[in-house]
């Protein structure tokens, strides 16, 4: 069973009252706000039949940790997590080639938050993680995910190692960042079934993660600093794939 779990900002709770309203128990409004998108927050809810409650924006401060609520909170009991049975499932039923986001253990709710943003503007069919030494779906990975991570699955695994050669299995091809790598992300085909694979903060990939890759790539770095944040990276690399396999229908 789920636990409850405080999701908090517009994008958000409105995504989740369109995906699943049946997992949220009750929302809590700033009293003083009445502006339209909140509005459209409240139809919602009040079609749901779910509980509204309305208190002092410093209330809503202290119940949501202080985060940036933007007037509304709410209390759900969706989790959001996908196992690996259910991405082979989803596998299974595509009838376009897989893109896939692969993340090895980031740990920043705003980075996966970010993260799941970026896929799912690029139409990444799910993000994979390890369950272990990651970030799993909170209230603050939500709120940056602006409603992302209702729609993208994220999918958590036991072991990252056995879930990439699965995915080798069935024809998938996975590109790992590094910048020790020789060869440019420019240079490389990402058509076709693909999985991007990123590494965690500071220390990147991890050895059984890289040794699975098909290929290592890096971004050109072209003035005094040696990397860039996992997010920026994850959304450069997206988007090259999402030009070139555009450009070959």
């Amino acid at each position: 069973m789920s636990s409850k779990q405080l999701i908090y900002g517009l994008h958000a709770v409105q995504a989740l009252l369109d995906k699943e309203p049946e997992s949220v128990s009750v929302i809590w409004i700033d009293k003083s706000r009445h502006d339209k998108r909140l509005q459209t927050v409240l139809g919602l809810a009040k079609m749901a039949g779910i509980k509204i409650q309305k208190l002092e924006r410093k209330m809503l401060d202290e119940l949501s940790g202080h985060q940036q609520h933007q007037g509304v909170v709410a209390e759900s009991s969706v989790s959001g997590v996908w196992d690996e049975a259910r991405l082979m499932s989803l596998l299974e039923s595509l009838d376009e080639p897989p893109f896939l986001l692969i993340l090895d253990g980031v740990t920043d709710p705003h980075n996966l938050g970010a993260c799941l943003r970026s896929a799912n503007g690029a139409g990444i069919h799910a993000v994979i993680a390890p369950k272990d030494k990651a970030c799993s779906l909170t209230g603050t990975v939500r709120k940056v995910a602006s409603g992302a991570a209702e729609s993208t699955p994220l999918v958590q695994v036991t072991n990252l190692a056995r879930t990439l050669g699965k995915l080798k299995e069935q024809g998938i091809w996975l590109v790992g960042t590094t910048g020790n790598a020789s060869q440019s992300l420019y240079e490389t085909d990402l058509k076709g079934p693909l999985g991007i694979v990123m590494g965690a903060e500071g220390q990147g990939m991890r050895r059984l993660t890289t040794e699975a890759c098909d290929f290592l790539v890096k971004l050109p770095m072209l003035g005094q600093v040696e990397s860039l944040n996992v997010s920026v990276t994850t959304g450069i690399c997206l988007y090259e794939a999402v030009r070139q396999r555009q450009n070959s229908r």
